[in-house]
């Protein structure tokens, strides 16, 4: 990490800053994010991460935050709000026995910078794919072509050595990104991942009202450029006209017809354009409590980081694309906190090791792919976080 580099993320009191160097140093998981178009910035500490079976409803948890890998089936890490503050919050809200572990109130005149932080680093062999990526694109177009699947969305990654300054570059991409979820979380199982996500997996706000979009098609965005005058290629429309129907069919294995609908309106995510629509379902209106982990159960894996259908694309990828993707195309995102869970697959992401960073990024492939303009298209995705990171 930089080292002699002052910290300001615009967080009223520095107080916090000194626990959240204390937590990580002590060994502790930290969760760090700022929801789509909102100015508040939010911070969470959990002494003991807890393993949850993948089906276990997240109605069931407390207030915290939760992580799941992209690998349909595998256990979720949930992260208790120990201790929870946010940029509208003077001081961290700790619980007392949990407050008593940090001597931080005593040092807060001690300069910290990015070298006080002991972020949670994984020391596993980094997991890079050997065959070109414009390869697997063109075996997935066979293997569409085929029948066996409408839609594969491959993905690659890419080791990148240098440094980064990581509470710097979290603030970075929030004022470059503000209608994205950006988060920051270190722990002991996951190591340390940010990313600048533009995509709602499941959204619950007060038990009561339902969302989650279909989101795909991608351009790149210059400013400026009339939202309403974008055009579209058949092959775009059709891809986020496949994730839109993969929702409305885990709607309808559930039996569930009383959904709104909304687009799909082109809609700007960093240095690209996507088509996105939105699906609401009012959960009190139709008597369906525990609607968002239903929904999450049949969405996860999405046809938008996956494919359709899902267990022929599944099986591709498994065999295709070789490397393990870990968080990328997981899931993440606050659970009962002011009343809200907001739940995001993690595009947009890079993983922290020890001398460098590794980036991913997949793109949607159908029968009309281009594999040279897939590849351009990871390019342009990775590139949403290259540009902006601070070393």
């Amino acid at each position: 990490m930089a080292e002699g580099k002052s910290i300001d993320i615009n967080i009223k009191s520095k107080h916090y800053l000194h626990v959240m160097a204390e937590a990580l140093q002590k060994g502790f998981a930290l969760a760090m994010w700022r929801l789509p178009n909102a100015n508040e910035k939010q911070v969470l500490i959990c002494e003991e991460p807890v393993t949850v079976e993948p089906e276990t409803p997240f109605e069931e948890f407390e207030k915290g935050f939760v992580i799941a890998p992209f690998l349909p089936g595998s256990k979720k890490i949930f992260l208790k709000a120990d201790g929870y503050w946010s940029s509208t919050l003077n001081e961290p809200e700790l619980s007392p026995s949990f407050s008593q572990k940090f001597s931080s109130h005593n040092n807060d005149e001690k300069e910290i910078d990015a070298s006080t932080f002991r972020w949670h680093i994984q020391h596993q062999h980094i997991s890079v794919s050997h065959q070109p990526y414009q390869h697997v694109v063109e075996k997935a177009i066979r293997f569409i072509e085929s029948g066996k699947a409408e839609k594969i969305v491959p993905s690659r990654t890419q080791y990148i050595e240098t440094k980064i300054d990581l509470l710097q570059s979290f603030d970075a991409l929030c004022a470059k990104y503000p209608s994205a979820m950006v988060s920051l979380i270190s722990t002991p199982a996951t190591g340390t991942w940010l990313g600048a996500t533009p995509e709602l997996l499941v959204a619950v706000e007060n038990d009561q009202f339902f969302k989650t979009v279909a989101l795909a098609g991608t351009k790149p965005y210059l400013p400026g450029t009339d939202l309403k005058s974008v055009a579209w290629t058949q092959k775009e429309i059709e891809e986020q006209a496949l994730v839109e129907r993969y929702i409305i069919q885990c709607l309808k294995k559930i039996r569930l017809r009383e959904y709104e609908e909304f687009g799909p309106k082109t809609i700007v995510a960093g240095n690209l354009l996507h088509l996105k629509s939105e699906f609401t379902v009012d959960m009190k209106a139709t008597n369906f409590p525990q609607l968002g982990s239903v929904m999450l159960q049949l969405l996860h894996p999405t046809s938008a980081v996956c494919g359709m259908p899902l267990s022929a694309s599944l099986d591709f990828l498994n065999k295709e694309e070789g490397y393990n993707r870990g968080l990328y195309s997981g899931y993440l995102g606050p659970v009962k906190l002011k009343d809200q869970t907001q739940l995001f697959v993690n595009l947009r992401c890079l993983q922290v090791h020890k001398n460098g960073i590794q980036l991913y990024a997949g793109a949607g492939v159908t029968a009309d792919s281009d594999p040279q303009k897939e590849y351009e298209e990871t390019e342009m995705k990775m590139a949403t976080l290259l540009k902006v990171i601070v070393a």
